[in-house]
């Protein structure tokens, strides 16, 4: 059965679609909530929050297309939501454990400079490139023309190649 049935039948209220649609996509739930808040405790509870709060609001879904996206945004929402009340960057216990390689310190920097962001661009970036949406597909969950959100996501690109500029050379992002 395609995914898309799977979303209408939880939106018509079968819980058991529901669940099947978040065992689904808990690894892509996961991976945003760890982007953002670097400790798998939290994102473990973040996971928690997003499964209540879609199993609360599915009826909301226009687009059974777009569940996974809906989704998304609301771990989004969430975690930036939980970084403004902490009010600090946090960073994960791999910091702590860094071995000098130089992999994972530009993945890292990349992870601090996304930090800096304004929430819009760090979700822009976090769905386009973690997640591979199209620019369509963000226009649409965002309720914003493609050209709004092209504009954005070229001024997140920007802002983001500055912030690692300013932490050592060139960089091609």
């Amino acid at each position: 059965m395609n995914d898309e049935k799977i979303v209408q039948r939880a939106i018509e209220g079968d819980d058991t679609a529901f669940l099947n649609l978040i065992q689904l996509y808990k690894i892509d739930l996961y991976k945003t909530g760890y982007s953002f808040l670097k400790n798998e405790e939290d994102v473990l509870e973040a996971i928690q929050e997003v499964t209540y709060r879609a199993y609360k609001n599915i009826r909301n879904v226009r687009e059974a297309s777009y569940f996974k996206t809906w989704l998304i945004r609301i771990m989004i929402n969430y975690c930036n939501d939980q970084l403004k009340k902490k009010n600090r960057v946090v960073l994960g216990e791999e910091v702590l454990n860094f071995q000098g390689s130089a992999d994972n310190y530009f993945a890292m920097e990349i992870q601090e400079a996304m930090l800096t962001l304004d929430d819009r661009s760090r979700e822009i970036l976090t769905l386009k490139y973690f997640h591979d949406l199209k620019i369509k597909d963000i226009a649409d969950s965002m309720k914003r023309p493609e050209g709004t959100v092209k504009t954005w996501l070229n001024k997140a690109l920007k802002s983001l190649r500055e912030k690692l500029e300013e932490k050592g050379g060139k960089v091609n992002v």
